[in-house]
């Protein structure tokens, strides 16, 4: 039985910002699981380091989930100036 080992990628500073990053990989095919702080999602905390969220996709995946991460915060994934959808 082939068992898929799942990697840190990145961490987010709250829920929001791991979802945006989920839809981001998971629209470049990219299967992405997020981990949540347990105290933090206990008392509703959703920033800071008890809001915290760890975004980890398998192994195999890892380098193209940066590659991904690194276009999208060099701004490539932005919407052009004007365009109206």
């Amino acid at each position: 039985m082939n068992v898929q080992q799942w990697v840190l990628i990145a961490k987010s500073p709250g829920e929001l910002q791991a979802e945006l990053l989920r839809g981001l990989l998971e629209a470049q095919g990219i299967p992405v699981r997020l981990v949540f702080e347990g105290a933090g999602r206990a008392y509703g905390i959703m920033v800071g380091p008890l809001g915290e969220v760890e975004i980890m996709v398998s192994e195999s995946n890892a380098q193209d989930a940066k590659n991904v991460l690194a276009r999208y915060e060099s701004g490539e994934f932005e919407e052009p100036e004007g365009e109206n959808f």
